[in-house]
């Protein structure tokens, strides 16, 4: 069986379940895998559902229904009533499917198979079954299963290997990073052998079923953060139970990050048969972007392939959907750093934004570097990977420009404040600031007032390849301004010409040119 290099999720719902109006038909099941016909991507992982909700034929769990995650009510007779209707779409589609005899599950499954596309099953492992078989006690996890229980482990193998016995699959994936930060044990007994025991017994399982398959793994990124939780992805390598690692960062808040590390990952599974992917989530939910454009997603995959990475799994591109060019621009381009190093790209930190602002949920072992607040004469140090080598491409005329840009919040024009990029600092002669005090409209929705400060960098001034460290010193703050100020974006955006002289944009036209008519012949 081929070890597929590009993955794509698709968590069975958001694009199809939820979409389609009830009866849904066969066809519109299919989409998740015809949607990616002709593209570089070889494998699909599916969700078998949400929770402990199953969306297929399982005779092991719970389907979607009565104990669905979602406030509905069993009356007599038989009929449910829901208040989430999203919900309610999701079970009236799954059921009827089933009723048929052809799940959805069984459609995918069938429809990867005719068209040549490995198919992965995946499991959210880590899900809350009820106060009897809870962690319990006061902390974030504590209304989550407690592995330490028999039945906790018995019954979600069974859902594993009740998959494998039934299913035309490739393999399985384990999601043990959802819900990741709530751990899989009693903070006083984190007992990482008995889940690596569970872990080898489940791919056991996958490969007497049958030796081609594979067993995917999702962890959080950080080795120290996975072992915090129960986790211990070096000593599944040396057993050789995890034939792909799929890592990822702040997988709660679905961002995308260019700065995830995965080279301790990468040098442990090094002599060994285990593969090492990265996880991008293409998410930037701030007041410009919803998700993330081509340049944002390159940076991030750029970044990844210099580590050493396997291969990449595309998780949770829901807010794509329905799947345009843009969508296969990016797909077409992410097996292949070569094809992706003089084109456009924005680094960027990641930050919360949008609907994780208030409570930002952290994986395990990580650390946000934004926001970060500024206090008088003390620097802030950022750090920001890049992969491009611009000395290369400037000899080749291929370089046009390169920007920095941080956001800082609640700044005032009476403040004063110097920047460093790798130790130097940036004249002011490279400075731009664009004033963003008050804003009657938004293209998303209003941030705090802000000031941007904007860095068109000269030669002397360019990042390297591999880490940027980005300093930023308040030196005197506004006197009648009372907010604290904080550094709440950086974006480093590199943008290419196609060859030496080469228009930057379209159809032959140069955006640096202003607008200009094409002539009618």
């Amino acid at each position: 069986m081929p070890r597929p290099r590009l993955c794509f999720e698709n968590d069975s719902r958001h694009t199809l379940l939820y979409m389609y109006e009830p009866p849904i038909h066969a066809e519109e099941i299919e989409s998740a895998v015809d949607e990616l016909l002709g593209t570089p991507v070889e494998a699909l992982f599916f969700n078998l559902g949400y929770g402990n909700a199953f969306l297929h034929d399982t005779k092991v769990a719970d389907q979607w229904g009565p104990q669905a995650r979602a406030t509905e009510v069993f009356r007599p007779g038989g009929h449910h009533q829901w208040d989430h209707l999203v919900f309610q779409r999701a079970y009236r589609n799954a059921q009827q499917l089933i009723d048929e005899g052809r799940d959805p599950l069984r459609i995918v499954c069938d429809r990867a198979r005719a068209k040549g596309m490995l198919l992965y099953p995946s499991l959210q492992v880590q899900t809350d079954l009820g106060p009897e078989l809870s962690i319990g006690g006061d902390g974030p996890g504590a209304h989550l299963a407690d592995f330490a229980r028999a039945e906790v482990r018995d019954q979600r193998f069974a859902i594993v290997d009740e998959v494998l016995r039934n299913y035309p699959v490739d393999g399985c994936e384990l999601n043990l990073n959802h819900y990741a930060g709530g751990s899989f044990f009693h903070p006083d007994a984190i007992d990482a052998d008995l889940l690596t025991n569970w872990i080898a017994r489940i791919h056991a399982a996958v490969k007497e079923s049958d030796p081609d398959r594979e067993l995917a793994l999702r962890i959080p990124t950080s080795i120290a953060g996975c072992l915090s939780i129960g986790l211990d992805p070096e000593e599944w390598i040396r057993r050789g139970i995890a034939d792909v690692l799929v890592a990822e960062n702040f997988a709660a808040m679905s961002l995308i990050d260019a700065t995830a590390d995965f080279r301790p990952l990468v040098a442990a599974a090094k002599d060994s048969d285990c593969r090492v992917h990265g996880a991008i989530r293409n998410i930037v939910d701030n007041d410009r972007l919803h998700t993330a454009p081509i340049a944002m997603v390159r940076a991030a995959a750029a970044n990844y392939w210099t580590q050493g990475v396997d291969g990449l799994n595309l998780v949770h591109w829901a807010g794509n959907w329905p799947y345009g060019p843009d969508f296969y621009a990016q797909l077409r381009e992410l097996p292949d750093p070569e094809i992706m190093a003089a084109k456009d790209k924005i680094y960027a930190i990641p930050t919360p934004t949008g609907r994780t602002t208030e409570n930002p949920t952290v994986d395990p072992g990580l650390a946000l570097q934004l926001p970060v607040h500024l206090e008088l004469d003390r620097p802030v140090q950022l750090h920001l990977p890049v992969s491009d080598d611009l000395p290369y491409w400037s000899e080749r005329g291929r370089v046009h420009e390169v920007i920095l840009r941080l956001r800082l919040m609640r700044a005032t024009e009476r403040d004063e404040l110097s920047f460093k990029l790798n130790g130097a600092k940036l004249p002011a002669h490279l400075l731009r600031t664009i004033n963003h005090t008050y804003q009657l409209s938004a293209p998303r929705f209003r941030s705090h007032p802000s000031y941007w400060y904007i860095f068109r960098l000269d030669r002397d001034h360019w990042p390297v390849p591999g880490d940027n460290a980005i300093e930023v010193t308040l030196h005197e703050r506004d006197p009648e301004a009372t907010p604290p100020l904080w550094v709440h974006d950086v974006e480093l955006e590199i943008r290419y010409l196609r060859g030496k002289g080469a228009y930057r944009g379209a159809h032959n036209t140069d955006p640096d040119l202003g607008p200009y008519e094409h002539a009618v012949s």
